[in-house]
């Protein structure tokens, strides 16, 4: 077992030492000020941030996988960003993976023994044989999960991309990866409770690079969702309506008897609009454009500009 006091998410916060001894008002206010911090450590560390993006993108063209891997806190987010990804941006859930130790039973219970197997991480890599497109993007907040790193290791002998996201210093634990994203967020309020400032970093930072992924594969139009799943529930389906009306101007019962026609894909009911195509025509306009619908709508008047 190694010593960890060293890392700087095991410091003890200064500024939190009497969070017993104080009013419920002071403790909130205490962590309330603590989390401030985290918008700023994140931009700090924006170029390995877009250098990941832009590894996971060139993967992603070339129709690799985003697989992202972690333990506890750290797995729970890499999971759910992954889950959320298919009904916002219509990308089948294959491509983009979460992966956490100790399997599905640790979404809902912890299961901290299983983040020290280094050769555990390595056999998910081989499970689903990431290979020299996909990218593999390990997260261990505090820098040192032996799952996460044997993962990583395995990723890079397969010819993966890697990424490594930690709340440590580069100095303090080194990774092996193509691409390293320290983001500084400090002693926690409770000394060494990652799921607290490091959690939410990480959240953000994923949050970043999932949805820039996305907007550079042509998922969004302006910051409209324009490759939602219409048909995920009723609030997708309104959703959908509300968006083609905002790129199209048209009334909602307009709006929505064009989606009917376009199958409910959204970019596919714009470009019918748009360019009075039919359907199977702006399909494959679409495809020519890698699925871009400002490459499609280029020199069209507004509101489809």
């Amino acid at each position: 077992m190694i010593d960890r006091g060293h890392l700087l998410t095991e410091q003890r916060n200064p500024n939190a030492d009497a969070l017993d001894a104080l009013s419920l008002e002071g403790a909130f206010d205490v962590m309330n000020a603590e989390d401030h911090c985290i918008a700023d450590a994140v931009a700090a560390a924006k170029e390995p941030i877009l250098a990941a993006i832009r590894l996971i993108v060139a993967g992603l063209r070339q129709g690799g996988r985003l697989i992202y891997v972690g333990a506890g806190t750290s797995g729970r987010l890499g999971v759910l960003d992954a889950a959320e990804c298919p009904p916002t941006f219509l990308v089948d859930p294959t491509r983009i993976q979460g992966i956490i130790a100790g399997g599905d039973p640790a979404l809902k219970r912890s299961a901290e023994h299983c983040e020290d197997d280094p050769a555990a991480g390595a056999a998910e890599i081989d499970r689903v044989a990431a290979g020299p497109h996909d990218t593999v993007f390990g997260i261990a907040t505090g820098g040192t999960t032996p799952f996460v790193h044997g993962a990583l290791g395995r990723a890079r002998q397969r010819g993966a991309g890697t990424v490594f996201l930690a709340c440590v210093p580069e100095e303090e634990v080194h990774a092996e990866a193509d691409v390293s994203i320290r983001v500084l967020t400090g002693p926690e309020v409770i000394s060494g409770s990652t799921r607290l400032k490091a959690g939410l970093a990480t959240k953000m930072v994923l949050n970043v690079v999932s949805t820039l992924s996305m907007v550079q594969l042509g998922k969004i139009y302006g910051n409209l969702m324009v490759d939602v799943n219409a048909r995920g529930c009723d609030k997708l389906t309104d959703r959908a309506i509300r968006t083609t009306m905002a790129a199209t101007q048209l009334a909602r019962d307009d709006a929505r008897a064009l989606l009917e026609r376009a199958d409910w894909h959204v970019k596919t009911a714009i470009v019918m609009h748009c360019l009075g195509a039919s359907a199977d025509e702006a399909r494959r306009r679409l495809a020519a454009c890698e699925g871009h619908l400002r490459r499609v709508l280029a020199g069209t008047e507004p509101p489809c500009a």
